[in-house]
């Protein structure tokens, strides 16, 4: 172990390799999304009150948001049932629909009311826990304006997205926008743990001994995350994900078509998937999961009716094959 008192060449050389490959100036490690997102959320109340001139700084944050869960960042995801019995909350967040910019633009007017109190916005890129939904371009081209014009800081959390789990490096170049601030970490380093806070310089302002982490940035977990992310670019496997992305949402649909009862929508990007059952049947998500898993397909919930599939980067067209097959027995099992 070493102290981040001290220079860290693993550190210092994946901290350059995200700079390279994104839109950010500096980079903080960590050793998780949820601490990753604290920092963001201490970075952007400081930034509130030292720049923006604000006593008392709201975060919005997207309903059916995911965020982590420690206290500040369960506050932040837009879910109760993930904040059930752990109050009293943090104060300071408010939430709005996603995808919606009428009602953010009318939210941002309540909570100013003539003096601005809002300073930063806390989003996915594409919601995973809230059902695989991903941004609307149009939505982030316009939530990217009104953050010029107000200096509200836009702060994208890419803990699921990121690290090219949607066939780009990060879940933002979808959307034809830059973020402020973002935040990465499960893919970051391939299983080791690793997280990440982003930003640009204009809103680097944390001094030292304000933010700091133990073991965030050690050696190990560096090196694991250079090896993921150097791979990644020289296996090309960005391509992958693109094609193999593509097969699996025709497989889904092939299957969402054969069974229209229980299916109403595939949807996703790359290689986080999703399919949503029918609102008015009584199958839910866990229970095609449990049917899937006796059939030897691991798969996982996001929400009560959505099904969600985030296979591995490298996954190949047979094994794609394999899971769509494996996906339809369980289904005509259930349907029967």
């Amino acid at each position: 172990h070493v102290s981040n008192l001290y220079y860290i060449p693993q550190q210092g050389e994946l901290a350059k390799w995200i700079i390279d490959h994104s839109c950010a100036d500096r980079v903080f490690f960590c050793n998780s999304g949820a601490e990753a997102n604290e920092g963001a959320i201490k970075l952007a109340r400081k930034y509130s009150h030292k720049v923006l001139g604000i006593e008392k700084p709201v975060i919005l944050t997207a309903k059916a948001s995911f965020h982590g869960r420690t206290l500040a960042t369960i506050t932040a995801t837009g879910q109760p049932k993930y904040q059930k019995n752990f109050d009293p909350l943090v104060p300071g967040f408010q939430y709005v629909p996603y995808n919606d910019i009428e009602a953010l633009e009318n939210a941002i007017a309540d909570i100013d009311e003539g003096n601005q109190r809002v300073g930063a916005i806390i989003l996915e890129p594409l919601q995973g826990e809230g059902g695989v939904r991903p941004g609307a371009r149009e939505y982030f081209l316009k939530l990217r304006n009104i953050c010029d014009d107000t200096g509200i800081l836009l702060i994208l959390d890419e803990v699921q997205v990121g690290v090219g789990r949607t066939g780009k490096y990060w879940g933002y170049e979808h959307l034809g926008i830059e973020p402020d601030i973002f935040t990465s970490a499960k893919g970051l380093a391939g299983g080791i743990p690793i997280g990440a806070l982003m930003c640009k310089k204009f809103c680097d302002i944390f001094e030292p001994g304000e933010h700091a982490s133990t073991f965030g940035g050690n050696p190990f977990a560096c090196a694991a995350a250079l090896a993921v992310n150097q791979t990644l670019e020289q296996e090309n496997l960005l391509h992958n994900v693109q094609q193999r992305g593509e097969q699996l949402r025709t497989k889904l649909r092939a299957i969402a078509l054969k069974y229209p009862n229980i299916f109403v929508e595939v949807r996703g990007w790359g290689l986080i998937n999703g399919m949503e059952l029918n609102a008015d049947i009584e199958l839910k998500a866990v229970d095609l999961v449990k049917a899937a898993m006796a059939e030897g397909l691991l798969l996982v919930p996001a929400g009560p009716k959505v099904v969600r599939f985030v296979p591995p980067l490298i996954v190949s067209a047979e094994e794609v094959n394999e899971a769509a097959q494996i996906l339809e027995r369980a289904v005509r099992k259930l349907a029967s």
